[in-house]
């Protein structure tokens, strides 16, 4: 063999280590070698499904759940709960923010409910809110909002107070009013805090919302996460605890591009 060939299939195989390598590469390397190495266990092992399934047959319970069992209606049902909820909490969140930023009396009243119920498990005001609400609609909206709002209001509170004072000044020398201010410079500059109290709230959202369909024990993927659990179907419980895993990726993989989005708006 001649030498550029020899230096062409050694810049090859190079290649082919580097993209091995790569990061994002090697994180779905390291989740195939840990679906083998179970697999071989359970195997190996002869364990009882009941107590840990292998991959294989989890995906089979997949893929039947999502065929024959409903899976996908009760994954449009928990997510409806979600971001419905989500939606109202950011909503209010920032309308609630907007005016605690710029009114020191409602600051000062405000600050006292949230330092009580900040810090509160949301998940232990569940059986509370079932005997006002009922396990309704009303119920899951309301516990969904519930694990976002808080977020949304402390970090556009922050973000509002930190916006640049000679920005303000600026705005007033041009006899802006106070509507124009809120709108056209405070709310622009605290975006980006703003997401970041977003993206906190809808992760507590999604566990609030999961953990109260567990309770309830109907519909959603949490009714169904438990009603498979009280039968010992250990497959159909990791199966939909696969589908929360996704879900998870999916919401998060968005908000990081969401946030580069904004890095490079606040740039420009």
């Amino acid at each position: 063999m001649s030498e550029p060939a020899v230096a062409e299939k050694a810049r090859a195989a190079n290649r082919g280590l580097g993209f091995i390598a790569e990061p994002r590469t090697l994180a779905w390397l390291s989740v195939v070698a840990l679906l083998v190495a179970w697999e071989g266990i359970v195997w190996a092992a002869n364990l009882n499904p009941i107590y840990l399934p292998a991959p294989s047959g989890i995906l089979r319970a997949l893929i039947d759940l999502f065929r024959n069992g409903g899976l996908g209606t009760d994954l449009v049902i928990t997510l409806w709960r979600i971001f419905a909820g989500f939606a109202i909490a950011v909503v209010l969140g920032v309308a609630i923010g907007i005016w605690m930023a710029t009114s020191e009396r409602m600051r000062a009243v405000a600050d006292l409910y949230i330092a009580a119920l900040y810090p509160l498990p949301k998940i232990t005001l569940i059986p509370l809110l079932i005997i006002w609400l009922g396990t309704g609609g009303p119920f899951m909206l309301t516990i969904s909002a519930l694990g976002a709002i808080f977020p949304v209001i402390i970090n556009t509170v922050l973000g509002i107070r930190q916006c640049d004072a000679g920005l303000v000044l600026a705005a007033r020398d041009l006899r802006a009013n106070q509507s124009q201010i809120i709108l056209k410079v405070l709310l622009p500059s605290a975006i980006p805090s703003i997401f970041a109290g977003i993206r906190l709230g809808l992760g507590v959202s999604i566990i609030l919302v999961v953990a109260a369909e567990m309770v309830v024990g109907k519909v959603g993927l949490g009714g169904r996460l438990f009603l498979a659990g009280q039968v010992l179907e250990t497959e159909q419980v990791f199966a939909v605890l696969i589908v929360l895993a996704i879900l998870g990726i999916v919401v998060t993989k968005i908000q990081d591009v969401i946030d580069v989005w904004l890095g490079h708006w606040r740039i420009d």
